[in-house]
């Protein structure tokens, strides 16, 4: 398997850009990952480390190969070279780009989350995800009628209800409307500690990446740059593929979310 956790035993300390990290903050480690198809080569020599709670945003072109990795971390596929090592137990969430219902199949929105271990959560915490997404009314609904941002908030509630420690977004506001994008935005930005975790946000939207991001990974294939958006706006490679779009911002706003007060549901 190149899915492999690693012992934890004792403290181990490794050095990336001069800085000495702690292993036992690392979640997951990908180490001179390589994949091919035939002798097409999609990705080379991919090293990251994902750390516990930390969020990446994971951006690049068009056949850059970002849903290769992917699926690469979510061991649907198994690299041609290198390793995907788990430092702890690993709980994947994953929000899909897309999600196709066969118009004969009968699935709604509550048959689709109650998959979910209803051990991970108790019920309050659950009744948060709930509330918090407005999925309450949609519960009796046929998934194949929903919107596009209904879809995108129950599919949402379905990763989180498994209290994942990496949470995977691959374009979670590809094809939502502006107040969507926003208001999907501020509920990832601001999740109560019971539902903190790792993330690893796919997108294309550079504004919200540049302006929105502590960590961003830019792939062509290869790790062409990463780091804080302030160092990638000024790199070469980062100006070759996307030029100035960065600098139209991504607003972020605070919008107040009215919940149960939080000491409730962190059991």
């Amino acid at each position: 398997m190149s899915l492999s956790t690693s012992p934890s035993n004792q403290p181990n300390f490794s050095t990336v850009d001069g800085n000495t990290i702690n292993t036992a903050s690392k979640l997951l480690s990908l180490s001179d990952v390589s994949y091919d198809i035939g002798h097409q080569r999609l990705l080379s020599h991919i090293d990251i480390d994902i750390a516990v709670n930390e969020t990446v945003s994971l951006i690049g072109p068009n056949g850059a190969g970002k849903s290769t990795l992917v699926k690469l971390i979510l061991g649907l596929i198994e690299p041609t070279k290198g390793h995907i090592n788990s430092h702890q137990k690993l709980q994947l969430g994953y929000v899909p780009q897309r999600f196709a219902v066969p118009p004969i199949l009968p699935l709604r929105v509550c048959d689709l989350l109650a998959q979910a271990d209803k051990r991970r959560l108790t019920s309050e915490q659950r009744q948060f995800i709930f509330d918090n997404l407005s999925l309450t009314h949609l519960l009796s609904r046929q998934m194949l009628h929903l919107s596009g941002g209904e879809t995108q908030r129950v599919l949402l509630a379905r990763a989180l209800l498994d209290k994942p420690n990496l949470l995977i977004l691959d374009e979670p506001m590809q094809g939502l409307d502006p107040d969507t994008e926003v208001w999907l935005y501020q509920f990832i930005d601001e999740l109560p500690e019971f539902l903190r975790c790792a993330m690893l946000v796919v997108s294309h939207d550079l504004h919200w990446v540049m302006k929105g991001s502590r960590r961003v990974i830019c792939l062509n294939k290869h790790i062409c740059c990463e780091g804080q958006p302030s160092e990638l706006a000024v790199s070469s490679e980062f100006q070759k593929l996307f030029g100035h779009h960065y600098e139209q911002p991504y607003v972020h706003q605070h919008m107040p979310v009215s919940i149960t007060p939080q000491a409730n549901y962190n059991h």
